[in-house]
């Protein structure tokens, strides 16, 4: 074992005995080989092993959890941490009531079409029980998709064309979301033959030219808003869609010449993405020099664990490139926190990106892919309330980071916050909001609230309509219905599972409620 994973293994193991969480081995974490570890120093010197252990001995880390939200400021250690943020959050937050009062289930399908409202039924309908939601599941894939097209296609999906997708940002524009997250959905994880590497990288460029440079330019000049306030446009991009065989190339890219080759051709099929988006941030950096945060962002999609040493490694070649020092940040990385070993994986992104001087932009998630991940039970926290503890931590972290400063100074630049849990966005939207440190600092419009289009509509609508919020956005996958499919279960299954209480017979009796007020025209 090298020296430099030899120390970054003992810092590990102090960090995580100090913040009372297991280690995990970080051996498949980051190869030896990578070209980010081949222009490390020899040796690691104990204030880059602080820095290791920042993340888990941070207050803010420790302290941000949503048992103690109204709790003083606390004091750090300067003596064991680096780190000198406060955690407090304001008491008297107006925000106390997000997560136990949500707004009225019938109120926000008011911004919904009839058919959409009655899309919602379906849900509804599907998600009324766990056996009939487990029935649905089964029976989903032999669904005809004109069937699930005229049902849900449109609630969960932008489109089928740049055109379509384009006017399904002008409706989100009107129930008060500034901007959303793109996402052309085809990907070969699981084998599509139909997969087509060039037309996709031809077509998500396009969409970031057509679709999302003009739309976040219409949202600021139509506004009126402060720049600042309004959320970049983003696009997803998924590793499995720049490779005909992407999963192997994902698995196998520092064990076989043959796909370590195809893999340095799906980092190049993403970095001529993620050059668009730097040269379209570039130019309008110039004509907008008062905006801090980026106008567009690339975000690189998680895919599942066995496949993710490839995704962490295509990720950090794409920061080296284009996430500039105190320039915006241009691409996004995602970190699954259901999976235990997350909160070291987040200090050694954070350690890389310092030594090799480059800015880190990240999207927390708890994870897509739990019905799915093999071995799950070895890899993911043992409950939820530890996944869910380990989420908020880890906002709290990258929040206080990027708020250490007024510009574009800090490691960690950007994040966006992806979560459906009333919870953990109004423990973020308090810190941005309510806390007394936040209050003119334009470096909070660096964090952004996501959900899925189709899910969590009565919090984002909450957020938006109750309490002013403007940096939300909505994740709008788009592309042929039928290359969308696996999407769509896994948003039926997570109807199911993440959001209960917005599903169901509560769901059911608000669309029936509001399409009966419809009928009758009582509102």
């Amino acid at each position: 074992m090298s020296t430099i994973t030899s120390t970054m293994l003992t810092a590990r193991v102090v960090a995580s005995r100090s913040a009372g969480v297991g280690l995990r081995s970080r051996a498949t974490m980051i190869s030896p080989s990578s070209p980010l570890l081949l222009r490390q120093k020899p040796a690691v010197s104990s204030a880059l092993a602080m820095s290791i252990r920042s993340f888990h001995e941070s207050p803010n880390k420790q302290t941000a959890t949503l048992d103690n939200l109204t709790a003083p400021a606390v004091t750090p250690n300067s003596s064991t941490s680096p780190i000198t943020k406060s955690s407090s959050i304001s008491g008297g937050s107006k925000l106390a009531s997000l997560a136990t009062n949500p707004v009225s289930s019938t109120e926000y399908l008011k911004a919904f079409s009839s058919s959409e409202v009655f899309s919602y039924l379906m849900i509804g309908l599907c998600t009324l029980n766990k056996p009939i939601l487990n029935l649905c599941i089964k029976l989903f894939p032999y669904v005809p998709m004109p069937l699930i097209k005229a049902l849900v296609y449109k609630i969960y999906c932008g489109g089928e064309t740049i055109e379509e997708v384009k006017k399904s940002g002008q409706r989100l524009v009107e129930r008060g979301i500034d901007n959303m997250m793109i996402s052309l959905t085809i990907e070969a994880c699981n084998g599509n033959d139909n997969i087509d590497p060039a037309y996709i990288v031809d077509e998500t460029v396009r969409s970031v030219k057509e679709i999302l440079v003009p739309h976040t330019l219409r949202v600021i000049k139509e506004s009126g808003k402060d720049i600042n306030s309004i959320a970049p446009g983003y696009v997803a991009l998924k590793p499995t869609g720049f490779a005909k065989d992407a999963a192997n190339v994902l698995r196998y890219f520092k064990s076989d010449p043959k796909y370590a080759a195809e893999f340095e051709s799906l980092v190049e099929k993403a970095a001529k993405v993620c050059g668009t988006i730097y040269d379209s941030n570039v130019k309008l950096a110039q004509e907008y020099p008062e905006r801090v945060s980026p106008f567009v962002v690339a975000v690189i999609d998680a895919e599942k664990h066995e496949l993710q040493e490839g995704v962490y490694e295509l990720q950090r070649r794409l920061y080296a490139k284009f996430n500039k020092p105190e320039m915006p940040v241009s691409v996004v990385g995602t970190l699954q926190m259901y999976l235990s070993e997350s909160s070291d994986l987040l200090a050694l992104e954070e350690r890389l990106a310092k030594e090799n001087n480059y800015r880190l932009g990240l999207k927390l998630v708890r994870g897509a892919y739990i019905h799915s991940e093999a071995g799950r039970s070895t890899i993911i926290h043992k409950t939820k309330e530890d996944t869910d503890k380990n989420y908020n931590q880890g906002i709290s972290y990258c929040i206080e980071s990027i708020l250490e400063n007024q510009g574009n100074e800090s490691t960690i630049g950007h994040l966006v916050v992806a979560s459906h849990n009333a919870e953990s966005l109004k423990l973020a939207t308090e810190r941005l909001y309510d806390d007394v440190a936040a209050s003119g600092n334009a470096n909070k419009n660096n964090v952004v609230l996501g959900q899925l289009l189709g899910m969590a509509d009565n919090i984002t609508y909450n957020l938006i309509k109750t309490y002013k919020v403007d940096n939300v956005i909505k994740y709008v996958p788009w592309g042929p219905p039928l290359e969308t499919k696996e999407y769509l279960l896994r948003r039926l299954e997570e109807n199911g599972d993440a959001v209960k209480n917005d599903n169901g017979f509560p769901l059911v009796k608000a669309a029936l409620g509001e399409l009966f007020k419809r009928v009758f025209r009582l509102a």
